[in-house]
């Protein structure tokens, strides 16, 4: 009698190979385990490069400054350029460790794992951070998939000469994290956006290993391979889903961690935790118990959300603006006590939604006292309080969840106030007029639909998103210009010391004196920036300079007469050509070369007679004599007469250069008030070192007006400190000095930029804490 049963003998799905041969083939139906497996992952890879672009986008969005903000797009860049390479990199990898599974090295030894304390050694933060992020996500597929991935091993070492385990096992969590991190080893990227690359791949790929090892599991039954094995069935996925589908629904929070993470259990344990908090500092002074009357009937969280709606309608305008004006709780004891009257019953908010109501007014108290917040906007902010606790009352996430879309919208409308003055102009500014649309469409629309949170989310980032690209390029220009500016004055400070180690101290020819400060200044400032102080072209400029100067000084001996006809036609081609590439007045170039023409004509003049008057002694004098005769002929280009030793020039003025030479650029002032100086080790001083590029400040410009300003750049070379506005529009310069006197008598204040709700639960935690602790 013939069976249909599916046994296949081991020793027939084993192919003979020897043990030592060094390309050892598969099995078949392990090939197609194979296959299959790779076919799904390649699937599963393309679904996570499809949404690593809105992650770090959004990312992008809620970065807090502009370095993490590139940080994230050169993220998003390099995975679009390396795709490819990673997705063929970790699937050649993955058919990599299958083939080497009947493979053994011929004549090596297996290597144990021993470790020894010698060869301990420290690791950097960022492998550390790659590790510990590594165990984390097998830890949780273990957990998971233990069971099933315990099977497919057994099943792998029925058909393999070579024994793995777990780890080893090519479709193991442990190894396919190695090949992935291995195949990103070519993407530039910061530790930060390397773990939040980890993280996409543990929601997209290894979230589905237990429809995997499912798969796998079957193919090797329906081969006969340990078909008593039984493994329990993966949890159905929900209508519509499928590994390689509907990814895009999966959100990532702020932290970059998967959705998934954020259980529905550990919210409620944070949440837990705050009550925790509340009822063991419930009945202190800082917060007395609440005294329920006899009888009193707790209202559903569905009645408090009519109240509170009630309420909402119904806010004056002006309500929050003075804040003890309005009290949140009396109001809504007030309604209770109208519900109770109607009723005959007693009525009370339940102890939940009790504990939900303290936490968002302490909330909100922070809010409406942060010294960050300019007071124009607190007003606006603080009439959220409403809606924020309605949102808080539905969905109790919102006290632990980062990504939520109501503290989203709060934090991101807390970070575009923060650089708001409050002398801006509150009617025609767009960001005051966004804020303010934002409060009046959740106080007219929302009811207990809280979508319109990621509606008005998505609108707010889009404006602010828009804002911020314009004052990014304003702010980008102001830096250049500084940057520019800087270079310019260092150069100035080059061309100064030059002027003065040549000309300090000397008696010589105005003409030449104003030459070189007003003309030559501007050749040498010029070389300067182009090439530097190192260059040769540099060096040539103040070789120029020196051979003008040297032309014009009293000379005597023999040989400084023959330098001198030799030196004049050259340097006066020079003196044109670098006054012309200077772009200097041709008017003025004329005057300048017409009296250098008269000083040098006196200086030959000079020579000339100390040759006619010189008494022919020896023939070697006259052959002297003949020798400056014929040089002088040679300068007839200059129009000098050889001849006739009369008319003399006029003797040219000469001027004592005693006053050190100061180049100032248009409109510069030089004078400036001496600062007061500071110990180094002064707090101020240490103060204004903590300062970093994007720091928001606060300077308080006289008794009533404060500006609000951003440190956009410290030019090295000037040691400056610019500050900008949100525009980006440049408002402050400030030297370090003078930064710290500012800091010390208190006229200058830093800005906390972290994001609002985080500091107000942050202030609230640390306000229970302390009230647990009196």
């Amino acid at each position: 009698m013939q069976t249909d049963a599916k046994v296949v003998h081991l020793n027939k799905v084993s192919s003979p190979h020897s043990p030592n041969s060094p390309a050892g083939r598969l099995p078949v139906a392990l090939t197609h385990v194979r296959d299959k497996a790779a076919q799904q992952l390649k699937q599963t890879l393309q679904a996570l490069f499809d949404n690593a672009d809105d992650t770090l986008f959004e990312m992008a969005d809620r970065a807090t400054s502009n370095a993490e903000q590139n940080a994230f797009f050169e993220a998003m860049r390099e995975l679009r350029l390396k795709r490819k390479t990673i997705e063929r990199g970790f699937l050649q990898k993955v058919f990599e460790s299958f083939a080497t599974l009947n493979q053994y090295e011929i004549g090596k030894a297996p290597q144990l794992d021993v470790a020894s304390v010698d060869s301990l050694s420290l690791v950097n933060n960022d492998t550390l951070e790659e590790t510990v992020a590594l165990d984390s996500m097998v830890a949780r597929v273990m957990n998971r998939d233990a069971t099933a991935l315990s099977h497919l091993t057994t099943r792998f070492n029925a058909m393999l000469t070579q024994k793995v385990d777990d780890k080893s096992n090519p479709l193991g969590p442990r190894r396919l994290c190695e090949q992935f991190l291995d195949s990103c080893t070519c993407l530039g990227v910061e530790i930060r956006v390397k773990l939040i690359i980890l993280k996409l791949f543990e929601k997209y790929v290894l979230a589905d290993l237990d429809q995997l090892y499912a798969v796998a599991n079957t193919q090797l039954i329906e081969a006969g391979v340990l078909p008593e094995l039984k493994s329990t069935p993966p949890a159905r996925r929900p209508a519509g889903r499928s590994p390689a589908v509907n990814r895009g629904s999966r959100e990532v929070s702020v932290e970059g961690q998967p959705a998934a993470s954020y259980s529905e259990e550990s919210m409620q344990e944070v949440f837990g935790a705050l009550q925790e908090l509340l009822s063991e500092v419930r009945g202190s002074a800082g917060m007395p118990r609440r005294e329920l009357p006899a009888g009193a009937v707790p209202i559903s969280s569905n009645d408090l959300m009519r109240l509170l709606s009630h309420m909402q309608q119904r806010l004056p305008v002006g309500a929050v603006d003075d804040g003890d004006d309005f009290d949140l709780r009396n109001q809504l004891e007030q309604l209770l006590s109208r519900a109770s009257a109607k009723s005959g019953k007693a009525r009370v908010v339940g102890e939940v939604d009790e504990d939900v109501i303290n936490l968002v007014s302490m909330l909100f108290e922070f809010i409406l006292d942060d010294r960050t917040l300019p007071d124009s906007l607190k007003a606006l902010i603080g009439r959220l309080q409403i809606p924020m606790l309605k949102v808080a009352v539905l969905d109790k996430t919102f006290f632990s969840r980062g990504s939520h879309p109501a503290r989203r919208l709060l934090n991101e409308v807390g970070t575009a106030a923060l650089g708001w003055s409050a002398h801006d102009d509150a009617q025609r500014d767009s960001l005051y007029q966004r804020i303010e649309q934002v409060v009046q469409r959740l106080l007219n629309d929302f009811t207990d639909d809280p979508t319109i949170f990621s509606d008005l989310l998505a609108e707010f980032l889009a404006f602010t998103g828009d804002e911020r690209r314009r004052s990014d390029l304003l702010e980008q220009r102001t830096r250049d210009a500084e940057e520019g500016r800087a270079k310019a004055e260092l150069a100035r400070q080059h061309v100064e010391q030059a002027l003065n180690a040549r000309l300090l101290g000397k008696t010589l020819p105005e003409v030449v004196v104003r030459l070189l400060q007003e003309g030559w200044s501007k050749v040498l400032q010029l070389t300067c920036l182009k090439h530097g102080v190192d260059s040769e072209q540099w060096q040539v400029a103040l070789a120029v300079m020196d051979d003008l100067v040297w032309s014009v000084e009293l000379h005597e001996e023999p040989e400084d007469r023959l330098r001198l006809l030799e030196l004049v036609p050259n340097l006066l081609k020079a003196l044109r050509e670098g006054l012309a590439s200077a772009a200097i007045d041709p008017f003025v170039t004329s005057e300048f070369f017409s009296q250098l023409e008269s000083v040098h004509v006196q200086a030959f003049q000079r020579f000339k007679r100390a040759v006619v008057e010189e008494p022919p002694v020896v023939a070697e004098a006259a052959v002297d004599g003949e020798a400056v005769a014929e040089a002088l002929i040679e300068v007839g280009a200059l129009d000098i007469p050889v001849i006739d030793l009369e008319p003399e020039r006029e003797a040219p003025v000469m001027v004592e250069v005693i006053e050190e030479i100061v180049l100032l650029a248009p409109g510069e002032n030089r004078e400036r008030e001496p600062e007061a100086s500071l110990p180094d080790d002064d707090e101020a001083l240490q103060q204004v070192d903590s300062l970093r590029v994007g720091s928001w400040v606060e300077i308080m410009e006289d008794e009533e007006h404060k500006l609000r300003c951003k440190l956009a750049a410290v030019i090295k070379p000037t040691g400056k400190y610019i500050f900008v506005n949100r525009t980006g529009m440049k408002v402050q310069e400030k030297t370090r000095m003078g930064l710290a006197v500012e800091f010390r008598r208190g006229a200058i204040r830093m800005l906390d930029d972290a994001l609002l709700f985080d500091r107000a639960l942050e202030s609230v935690i640390g306000n229970l804490r302390r009230l647990k602790g009196a």
